[in-house]
C-alpha cells in the first residue's frame, strides 16, 4: 500500500471481526510506536498490550464510544475489538501527565495499523483510574489514551463538510466522516 494512500485509509473503526491479531502484529505497532519524536529524546511512553480475551473482555465496560453515534456508537458483542494498547507516560522519565510525543507514537501506531490491515479506534474516554487497576500498572505510568484494535467489520470514509463536522452512520451501515478542504484549512 503507498504510504498517502494509508494516510487515507486510516478511518476510525468501531466493530471488529473477532479473529484474534497475532501478537507478532502487536508487537510491530508498539515498535512503530516506540520509533515517533520525543521531546528531548526522553522517551517516556510506555504501552500495555492488552490481546487476553479476559482481560479485553473486562475493558469493554471501562471505554466510551462514539458519542455522534449514540445510541450505536458502541460494537455489540460480537463485534467488539480483541486487542488494546494502553498508551502511558511514565513519570518518573518525565513528571506530566501530557506530551505531545503521545500524538506522535499514536499516529505511527495507527498508520501501522492500516499497513497490517488492521482497524483501529484512539479512545480518550476512557475509565484510566480503573483501566490501571485492572491491569495492575506501575504507580507512576499515567494512562495517556489507549487504542482498541481488531480486523474491521465495518467501512468508514472521509466526506466534504455540509452543515456541520458530526460524522454519522448512512443506511448501509458506512460511517461517514466530514473533514474541512485543503483550501478551508490553508492560511
Amino acid at each position: 500500500m503507498e504510504f498517502y494512500d494509508m494516510i487515507q485509509n486510516r478511518r476510525t473503526i468501531r466493530k471488529f471481526t473477532q479473529q484474534p491479531i497475532p501478537q507478532e502484529v502487536l508487537l510491530r505497532l508498539v515498535d512503530a510506536a516506540r520509533l515517533a519524536p520525543s521531546a528531548a529524546n526522553l522517551q517516556p511512553l510506555k504501552y500495555k498490550i492488552v490481546s487476553d480475551s479476559e482481560t479485553v473482555a473486562a475493558m469493554q465496560p471501562l471505554v466510551r464510544w462514539a458519542a455522534y453515534l449514540a445510541p450505536n456508537g458502541a460494537p455489540k458483542k460480537g463485534e467488539q475489538p480483541t486487542a488494546f494498547i494502553v498508551v502511558c507516560i511514565d513519570r518518573s522519565i518525565r513528571d506530566i501527565t501530557e506530551t505531545p510525543d503521545a500524538g506522535a507514537a499514536v499516529e505511527n501506531l495507527l498508520l501501522s495499523a492500516v499497513y497490517e490491515g488492521l482497524g483501529a479506534c484512539w479512545m480518550g474516554s476512557i475509565d484510566r483510574k480503573e483501566i490501571h487497576a485492572l491491569l495492575q500498572l506501575p504507580d507512576e505510568c499515567c494512562i495517556h489514551t489507549l487504542i482498541a484494535l481488531g480486523y474491521p467489520a465495518e467501512h468508514s470514509q472521509t466526506t466534504g463538510i455540509t452543515e456541520n463536522i458530526r460524522y454519522y452512520r448512512d443506511e448501509n451501515g458506512v460511517i461517514h466522516v466530514p473533514k474541512r478542504t485543503l483550501e478551508d484549512i490553508l492560511l
